[in-house]
């Protein structure tokens, strides 16, 4: 997706550039608006946090911000008190150019973990950035970044008068606990902190929160939206849709660029005794190796499926006498492979987007994850990421 001038959120500019954190793509982001933001973020839960996700967790409790910082192809994670100097100091250069205190600014690093920031080179390449803005340009900020993504990944939504737009990085370390993942939402929309907070949570944890790609829950996962008012009040109601559609476009971007990935494996879980229990059985099957590995191979063996229910073994409510497994809308359970269905189940698996849908039949609620395959693809890429 290419987005015009016309087609994104009013009030932000930006600067991106490469400072040569690892090679001469670009490397560097900031994002500002115009004008101080409401602001909300979700950060990884992990112990090894890196300090951008501590320092901005932190800017983030007065639900204020003005601008995003974004640094890739280095986390700055396990670094010690250099690293979190680093990071500030970073801020406050950034501050100092442009005007914005350092604590309405959210910074976020993605890539190689335990590597300081090429500090001296960073000093250099932000000499003179308060006059080097231009009108944001997201498709560019998507690509700055990536790490090991292959395309950029954005979207936009209209809603009302006002306009959403997204941008993510991430194919491996994937699996959020809020992704290695980044991803950032800038609307000119009017809307309360406290709405804010209360939809963007909630579409985080029912699209980002759905997603793995590996089980591997990164040290650097950052969520951050940004909404400067300047288009005036929008619909509560639309306001949330269209961040869920964005955010699940998003999301699904995410899986079908996975490192290594050939195909997208959607899970449904229904007729669950609550949110809780259907997201926890579809996300067992959706990470178990051997589900994505049958899926690489187009091999419509259930029993991996029944294999990753069983593994939930404090769910003590599921019964396997009532559960139902399919692969699109064709049941393989209770009921088996025959030769009649096999070939239409081959068929199924072969699809570039593999539906798997499981009933448990003890309740009513239902969740839906997103993940993908596992090819000879994400070991090689990941045998050979630097460490």
């Amino acid at each position: 997706m290419s987005l015009t001038i016309s087609a994104v959120p009013q009030g932000f500019s930006a600067f991106i550039t490469n400072l040569g954190i690892r090679d001469t793509t670009d490397d560097f982001v900031f994002i500002k608006s115009s004008v101080p933001c409401v602001a909300d973020g979700v950060f990884t839960q992990s112990l090894f946090a890196g300090p951008s996700v501590t320092i901005s967790r932190d800017h983030l409790k007065d639900s204020q911000a003005q601008g995003i910082v974004v640094i890739s192809k280095n986390a700055n994670v396990a670094n010690g008190s250099v690293g979190i100097a680093d990071a500030e100091e970073v801020l406050q250069l950034v501050a100092t150019e442009t005007g914005i205190p350092a604590h309405n600014i959210v910074i976020a690093s993605t890539g190689v973990i335990g590597r300081r920031y090429p500090i001296e080179k960073i000093r250099a390449g932000l000499l003179g950035l308060g006059k080097k803005f231009t009108d944001a340009d997201f498709n560019a900020a998507a690509r700055a970044i990536m790490t090991t993504d292959t395309v950029p990944k954005l979207a936009i939504r209209q809603i009302g008068n006002s306009k959403l737009v997204g941008i993510a990085k991430g194919v491996g370390m994937i699996e959020p606990n809020m992704a290695t993942l980044l991803t950032f939402f800038f609307t000119d929309a009017a809307i309360s902190a406290n709405s804010l907070r209360t939809i963007f949570r909630s579409t985080i944890d029912k699209t980002f929160n759905c997603l793995s790609v590996d089980t591997d829950t990164s040290t650097s996962d950052s969520a951050v939206i940004l909404a400067n008012g300047i288009a005036g009040e929008v619909s509560e109601p639309d306001f949330a849709s269209a961040l869920q559609e964005v955010a699940q476009e998003l999301v699904l971007k995410i899986a079908r660029d996975a490192e290594g990935a050939t195909k997208i494996i959607q899970v449904t879980v229904d007729s669950a005794i609550n949110y809780a229990q259907a997201k926890k059985v579809a996300k067992a099957i959706v990470n178990s190796p051997l589900v994505k590995t049958a899926v690489y191979g187009a091999d419509p063996n259930w029993g991996r499926v029944a294999m990753a229910i069983g593994k939930c073994e404090n769910e003590h409510q599921i019964n396997p006498d009532r559960v139902v497994i399919s692969f699109d809308n064709v049941k393989v359970y209770p009921n088996s492979l025959t030769d009649e269905n096999l070939q239409q189940l081959r068929q199924i698996m072969s699809k570039e987007q593999v539906d798997i849908h499981v009933s448990l039949n003890i309740g009513e609620a239902s969740a839906t994850v997103w993940g993908c395959d596992l090819s000879e693809g994400y070991i090689e890429i990941n045998g050979k990421y630097s460490t």
